[in-house]
């Protein structure tokens, strides 16, 4: 039969439960552990899920890369959208008009209301290749044939715009009729072009929802004078993850005067403000560790003091400096262990119910802590990764372990007349 070696079996025996004053110190230690690594587990694994959803929104109406030109239209396209194609890493490809212009609502009654959106021009047939925007719409139709517009959900609202009504656009072409005009000192009205609106997408991305309108690759080119040029090409490749990699392959293929731009660098910012805010709160939050760790120190410098009897005796008896630091610093161990095992179940517990225990504080608080109108998320998201947990149970392991040290250490220097001449 196994037989522990005496310094854990003896660590084990001090740390059978009491009711003494140490006892209550060690099981708020072990507590304290828990609570640490449970709560460091659901925040990073939340962290990671918003993380995750996020790209995956930022990706479903984004392309994985961007090819331009050079402070110029694209012209001539369908050559560069061709030669991209033929790429083994590439998914689909499409091109796109893209500009801010100013819009009026034409209600029946009441004040027309003004906003400068962003207008994407699209092909139709070739947009399901780059985007989820086929698949995004919630009222209305997928159409932008004449002069249909697609607008995001937000959008609609904040306009108070519903299929089938009319939005009055003026692109950069009018304005400059209007500047012209205006230069020349005659009276002369530049009306802008009606677009009805034939269909509300929701792309699960606030931005995009509340920013951009949707027209064919046709009347974007008429707005913006551009005739057959485009701005661009949006490319879908299989791993978005290797988008630079892409992007090396096919500028050996375009000509120095085209340029590409990948996802991560087109959303650079909210994507690393995210990833700082994770370690940010990593960081504050491993100090419930910390604390935990005084906890352990604590309890064991408690121990030390009261068993320096045996201590004096163990050493008397032949025991080592170390097999006496062992002991104690088993105990911390062991501690460390139990709060570590104890909250990575609880941590898992609680992100399997995660919804479930939110359904029932809002119910509770009769308010919503996760509102949907903010997050834009139907549900609290959560990722586990393994090396993130691994890392948060191994570095609370090592705390607790750190923490138990200098006890053992002063524990182990203790010689055998002083310990039993004290007692």
């Amino acid at each position: 039969m196994f037989r522990l070696p005496y310094e854990p079996a003896l660590a084990l025996r001090y740390l059978r439960p009491k009711r003494t004053f140490v006892s209550m110190i060690t099981l708020i230690s072990i507590i304290g552990v828990t609570l640490g690594v449970a709560v460091l587990i659901i925040v990073i694994s939340v962290m990671s899920g918003f993380d995750r959803e996020l790209r995956d929104k930022i990706m479903g109406f984004n392309a994985h890369l961007k090819v331009t030109r050079y402070n110029e239209p694209m012209r001539n396209w369908m050559g560069p959208m061709e030669r991209i194609a033929t790429n083994s890493d590439v998914r689909g490809v499409a091109p796109f008009v893209m500009g801010q212009v100013l819009v009026e609502t034409q209600p029946e009654v009441g004040n027309p209301l003004v906003s400068a959106p962003w207008v994407k021009g699209i092909v139709p047939d070739m947009e399901g290749r780059v985007t989820v925007l086929p698949d995004s719409i919630v009222e209305g139709e997928y159409d932008v044939s004449g002069y249909g517009l697609l607008v995001g959900r937000q959008f609609a609202d904040s306009m108070g715009l519903n299929v089938g009504d009319v939005l009055a656009i003026y692109s950069p072409r009018n304005l400059q009729k209007m500047k012209e005009v205006g230069d020349d000192g005659e009276r002369e009205v530049v009306l802008p072009d009606d677009y009805v609106v034939k269909g509300i997408f929701d792309v699960g991305y606030f931005e995009y929802n509340s920013s951009v309108i949707i027209t064919s690759l046709m009347n974007a080119q008429d707005l913006y004078d551009l005739d057959d040029a485009v701005h661009g090409l949006m490319i879908m490749i299989n791993n978005p993850f290797k988008a630079n990699t892409v992007r090396s392959e096919l500028l050996e293929g375009l000509d120095g005067q085209f340029r590409l731009v990948t996802w991560m660098e087109e959303n650079s910012g909210i994507l690393n403000a995210l990833a700082v805010e994770k370690n940010v709160m990593f960081y504050i939050l491993f100090f419930i560790m910390i604390v935990a760790a005084f906890g352990i120190t604590s309890a064991l410098i408690t121990f030390v003091v009261q068993k320096t009897k045996e201590i004096g005796m163990l050493k008397a008896l032949g025991a080592t400096r170390f097999q006496i630091t062992f002991i104690f610093l088993s105990q911390s161990m062991i501690v460390g262990i139990i709060g570590v095992l104890v909250g990575f179940g609880l941590g898992m517990l609680a992100l399997s119910y995660r919804n479930e225990f939110l359904g029932f504080m809002n119910r509770l608080t009769g308010f919503e802590l996760f509102p949907a109108a903010i997050y834009h998320f139907s549900e609290l998201p959560a990722l586990i990764v393994p090396g993130d947990i691994a890392v948060i149970c191994g570095a609370s392991l090592f705390i607790c372990i750190l923490a138990g040290l200098f006890p053992a250490w002063n524990a182990g220097r203790l010689e055998p007349v002083e310990a039993l001449r004290h007692e």
